[in-house]
């Protein structure tokens, strides 16, 4: 089976691990149209002041939220400790905008982080390279002030040597307040992107290389991810978002640790209006997908501004619930699998156990290509009934090395099915 070259960071845990959850909060929870909205419609600080004096999530409870994130199998989480818009969920030292500055006045962080350790969970922090509030950010064709009239003037006084300063301040802020991390991610670089005579950022900008240095120095074993437009192999994680990469995904040819970001509907922050919320069966192929192609999977979850889960984001959590308590050994511990599964199949695989995934369930016979002789014994894994099994009848299949599992007629009552295999 692949197996990616070791990194800085501590990955092992991680590849074990397997599912994780995202937290998008911020002030955009109040609007509730994406989390994105001060980019998409163009509002000014002045304009988007209204979300910072009327934050006030009184109904937080990170309990609640630790308790349901293990409850649905998952293993670690990540929250944004401040996003494009520059808001910081803790009471940073560097800044006035933050939650001890809204009628809420408590640290969001703090809290957090012990709660979902108590639960077992490992930690980590999105922290934004961006920053569309601080004075120095300068405006480029991201920005929410770039179609402004005088964007070009207003950039003369913004100096990116003061924004970088603060940057890595705050990045020393998170690595020393609240203890061993296990994650850091970052989010994004843009380099070459240009608008109007505004150039996109990239390691340039951030000083990414000074950055992971500071990190590193502070955790050496914390993970860090891949978006701080520095060479690949001096990331310790891959990061595709919002798509579910068919095979492990290699960089330069060579498999890499990998983790794919996905949503519950169409957005990462709470959105009252958005409906393309996931169905089960997506949810739990979803999370198969990823581990049968050697990866991670980050379920993003986005609070509402009262600090819950709303009731949509715990059907989805219930779904993984539901389905992990009787499955969750076929995702610890397995990755892609040496063998091929058949069509409209799966495999994942942890040493010499095979989990066979059934997308499609078929009618009473399945055949497995090349596992013939190899099988010792086989079960359903919902309730750890016997699957029989028997060699090929057909030449075709003899010629295939084939298996042939004798499956009920009837499917099992779970998303997805799935057989354990014990190998020989």
């Amino acid at each position: 089976m692949l197996k990616p070259a070791p990194t800085a960071g501590d990955t092992d845990w991680f590849t074990h691990d397997r599912f994780g959850l995202f937290i998008h909060w911020g002030l955009y929870a109040l609007p509730a149209r994406h989390e994105w909205i001060k980019h998409r419609e163009e509002i000014t600080d002045e304009a988007y002041q209204k979300y910072f004096d009327y934050f006030n999530p009184d109904l937080y409870d990170p309990t609640e939220w630790a308790k349901a994130a293990r409850a649905a199998g998952m293993k670690y989480m990540v929250v944004t400790s401040k996003h494009h818009e520059g808001f910081c969920l803790w009471d940073s030292q560097l800044t006035d905008y933050k939650v001890t500055n809204t009628p809420y006045g408590q640290d969001l962080l703090g809290p957090m982080v012990e709660a979902f350790r108590a639960e077992g969970l490992k930690i980590g922090f999105y922290h934004s390279l961006i920053d569309w509030h601080h004075p120095d950010f300068p405006i480029d064709g991201i920005h929410p002030l770039r179609n402004h009239p005088d964007a070009l003037e207003m950039n003369k006084d913004r100096d990116m040597s003061k924004y970088v300063e603060y940057l890595h301040g705050q990045t020393r802020e998170l690595l020393t307040e609240f203890g061993p991390l296990d994650i850091i991610w970052f989010d994004f670089s843009y380099p070459g992107r240009e608008y109007r005579g505004m150039s996109g950022k990239g390691r340039d900008d951030w000083q990414s290389e000074k950055l992971l240095k500071l990190v590193r120095e502070l955790q050496p074993n914390i993970m860090v991810n891949n978006r701080l437009d520095l060479p690949p192999e001096m990331a310790d994680v891959h990061t595709p978002e919002q798509y579910q990469p068919r095979e492990w995904l290699r960089i330069n040819g060579q498999p890499v640790v990998w983790e794919t970001c996905q949503t519950f509907s169409g957005s990462w922050g709470y959105h009252r209006d958005e409906s393309t919320w996931k169905s089960p069966e997506q949810l739990i192929k979803m999370l198969i997908n990823t581990v049968a192609t050697g990866g991670n999977l980050l379920m993003n979850v986005g609070p509402t501004a009262r600090g819950v889960f709303d009731d949509r984001a715990l059907a989805a959590l219930d779904v993984y619930a539901r389905w992990m308590k009787f499955h969750s050994r076929s995702i610890y511990g397995c990755t892609q699998s040496e063998f091929s599964a058949p069509s409209g199949c799966r495999y994942t695989q942890n040493e010499d156990r095979l989990y066979l995934h059934i997308f499609d369930w078929p009618f009473k016979h399945l055949y497995l290509d090349g596992l013939k002789d190899r099988v010792k014994y086989a079960q359903l894994l919902n309730d750890a009934s016997e699957i029989r099994f028997t060699p090929p009848r057909l030449a075709a299949d003899e010629a295939r090395d084939a298996l042939v599992l004798e499956l009920p007629v009837v499917k099992p009552d779970v998303v997805v099915p799935v057989v354990e295999l014990f190998l020989a």
